[in-house]
């Protein structure tokens, strides 16, 4: 079964179409990359995937179940989280307290427990506090557990991001532009790290990119939108020598991907 299956999605915006008839079908364990030019519908087809907007036409369905009509909360609960462009963290919050977010929706115990903060309760925090800390350590920001996140340049709340993202123990993660705002360096431990934690915890990646040379690298297959439809699907091999994603988008990138 596949774990994500788009049938003809479109997203309309005052009678402007974003999304137009996509069908795709991404496999459980699968690095997928989404890619094009401004403009191209990405965004808007992630938003639609996740409940943010509501598709016009189509259906979506996520592990057999048809998800189109839920509402945000009802779609991350069956396991399908995602980073934004535009990063939302708790900014006057640390490190630490913005990743331990991610892993309150675990918390099973009751609410006597909590305010006392005995037994079961004091465990799950503890395991909590570790899983949190294993994440920053595997993000290089062990030593920023402390620091403020409004503090932080943006690159580095970008990691922030991730981390927090994992932590909810999604299925599925939906990631927009993972690495803006980061150092070359800093954007290569970053794919070495979500690619390494998402095998180790069987989380399939669905990722918007505009690094090419980062996609080449972290993506198994990747799909090209171009004006709100899929121009082209194939390996990274395949896209970089596309002539008509040449033409459309990578032009000169295609020859230093």
């Amino acid at each position: 079964m596949n774990l994500l299956g788009l049938n003809s999605v479109s997203v309309s915006f005052g009678g402007v179409a974003a999304v137009r008839c996509v069908t795709m079908k991404v496999e459980p364990g699968e690095i997928r990359g989404l890619i094009g030019p401004n403009g191209a519908g990405k965004t808007s087809l992630i938003n639609a995937i996740t409940g943010i907007v509501r598709s016009n036409g189509g259906t979506i369905a996520f592990e057999g179940e048809d998800i189109t009509a839920l509402p945000t909360e009802a779609i991350s609960a069956r396991g399908v989280g995602r980073t934004f462009q535009h990063i939302e963290l708790f900014r006057d919050g640390t490190v630490l307290d913005n990743v331990l977010t991610g892993l309150y929706r675990h918390h099973t115990y009751g609410i006597g427990a909590a305010i006392a903060g005995f037994g079961r309760a004091r465990r799950v925090e503890r395991e909590a506090r570790r899983e949190a800390t294993g994440l920053l350590e595997a993000f290089a920001l062990g030593s920023l557990a402390n620091a403020p996140v409004r503090d932080l340049p943006f690159g580095i709340q970008k990691r922030v991001d991730l981390a927090r993202a994992l932590a909810v123990r999604p299925r599925l993660l939906l990631l927009d532009e993972p690495i803006s705002g980061m150092s070359e360096a800093e954007a290569d431990a970053a794919v070495s790290t979500i690619r390494g934690l998402a095998r180790e915890r069987g989380i399939t990646l669905f990722i918007v990119e505009h690094n090419m040379r980062v996609m080449m690298r972290l993506a198994e297959r990747i799909t090209v939108m171009h004006e709100g439809e899929i121009l082209a699907e194939g390996t990274p091999a395949e896209i970089r020598d596309h002539p008509e994603v040449i033409d459309a988008y990578l032009g000169e990138e295609a020859e230093h991907a």
